[in-house]
């Protein structure tokens, strides 16, 4: 065992950081955020590890959705509200037809890191670094823009407090109140068959909300139905940034990265004696690892070894992330090990990751069928093992976006070019997002 401090991952070898070409401007900017006020705090990442463990306990259900980069480009108050109506209306769904209490974590106020394959592409026969995410460079296909360029861990910061002020003053102030729940179904969500089931759900619930008036109960008294608890969520990619955002918790004396309520560390950077892992292992946040087709129950468990060594429900979730038509073999070895190693983990499936492929136009795109195989592959995995089905990790936008094919407007290859704007992978759009969640509650509900 070693004293572990924010700055011990250093000494271990670190997968996917940029190549700064200027030391001294990163370690300057890297010193003015360890001085700017924490985004997030102690209690409230303490208070989404006991909503967590309810979740591992059978007891609620995790929605994380959100982004699969957030950008600097496409920024504003517009953009943070219909993300998140989108939201609401999935968890409502979930709730109301699934039966489950929801825990909403957004992919958001911070998912500005992207990992790659590859350090390099080619664009138009042109070989550049590759795309890291805003917190790094920018998607333009110039070498100058591709420069990482320390300033925009300062941007991401600021916008990330932008967004988490709009996210609290929406889901404290009133409009997550469920007497606003036909406000959240957007127009173009509205015309689909979902946006239609959904109207329908929203006159049910407001007629239940009207029966418990007739009742005499004081609705205004329950402040669960005014407004609801939101996390942030982000990949612990970029490290220095992460650490520059850790603090010591004044309470407890626990160290907490206060970038966001939850981390998560990516396939790619879990290895064990990784820098990720090191880093992760020392922060008192809620967890999360994502787990792949070419996991072994060995290292899985090792790795809850690493991340939850004192085994505390709520602290780590497992993200399965196999493919649709890997999940039911891949998966339940897994479920079985860290169930016999007495983790109390929460299991989530991530069925976007696994089912990327690149269409005849070149563009990155996933079926929407492909992504509920592998959700009912993930539900009857868990069932098989006597595990709860604990919930699932969506890319989504509230735009009216075609960057994934099928769902109840059947999206088609032809259509991918209409309005495809994502700056990494491909989205489900809010129709797609609804649809997802009818047939997630339907799972929940059997």
């Amino acid at each position: 065992m070693h004293t572990w401090t924010p700055d011990s991952w250093r000494g271990r070898p670190a997968a996917q950081q940029p190549d700064w070409p200027d030391t001294h401007t990163l370690e300057q900017a890297l010193k003015e955020l360890s001085t700017l006020p924490p985004l997030v705090f102690a209690g409230e990442a303490a208070s989404l590890r006991r909503s967590l463990a309810g979740v591992a306990h059978g007891e609620a259900f995790l929605l994380q959705a959100g982004d699969c980069a957030e950008s600097f480009a496409d920024f504003g108050a517009d953009t943070i509200r219909d993300k998140l109506k989108v939201i609401l209306q999935m968890a409502v769904v979930l709730t109301y037809a699934g039966g489950v209490p929801v825990v909403k974590v957004g992919r958001i106020a911070g998912q500005f890191a992207k990992p790659r394959s590859s350090p390099t592409e080619v664009v138009d026969g042109v070989e550049l670094p590759a795309f890291r995410g805003h917190i790094v460079n920018d998607d333009a296909p110039t070498v100058e823009a591709r420069t990482p360029d320390p300033g925009r861990l300062l941007r991401s910061y600021h916008q990330s407090a932008s967004t988490l002020n709009l996210l609290r003053a929406f889901t404290k102030g009133g409009y997550a109140d469920l007497s606003q729940v036909h406000v959240w179904n957007q127009e173009f969500v509205a015309s689909s068959p979902g946006g239609r089931h959904y109207a329908a759900v929203a006159d049910e619930i407001e007629r239940a909300l009207r029966f418990m008036r007739a009742c005499g109960i004081n609705l205004g008294d329950e402040k669960d139905l005014h407004q609801v608890d939101f996390w942030t969520s982000h990949e612990a990619l970029i490290l220095g940034y992460e650490e520059a955002m850790t603090r010591r918790d004044s309470l407890s004396g626990d160290w907490y990265d206060t970038s966001a309520h939850l981390l998560w560390v990516g396939e790619r950077t879990r290895q064990l004696d990784g820098a990720h892992v090191e880093f992760l292992a020392g922060i008192a946040n809620p967890l999360g690892a994502k787990i792949g087709p070419e996991a072994t129950p060995e290292e899985v468990v090792a790795l809850c070894g690493r991340l939850d060594p004192e085994r505390v429900a709520g602290r780590l979730t497992l993200v399965s992330r196999m493919g649709a038509g890997l999940v039911g073999k891949t998966l339940p070895p897994l479920l079985s090990a860290v169930r016999g190693a007495g983790h109390p983990v929460v299991w989530a499936c991530d069925p976007m990751h696994g089912n990327t492929y690149t269409g005849p136009g070149g563009r990155k795109t996933r079926q929407f069928e492909d992504v509920i195989t592998e959700i009912s592959g993930f539900f009857g995995a868990c069932r098989a093992e006597g595990i709860w089905p604990g919930g699932v990790h969506i890319e989504l936008t509230g735009d009216n976006v075609t960057e994934c094919l099928g769902g109840s407007e059947a999206i088609g290859e032809d259509d991918l070019e209409l309005r495809y704007t994502t700056t990494c992978d491909p989205r489900l759009n809010g129709r797609q997002s609804l649809d997802l969640a009818f047939r997630v509650a339907d799972l929940l509900r059997a």
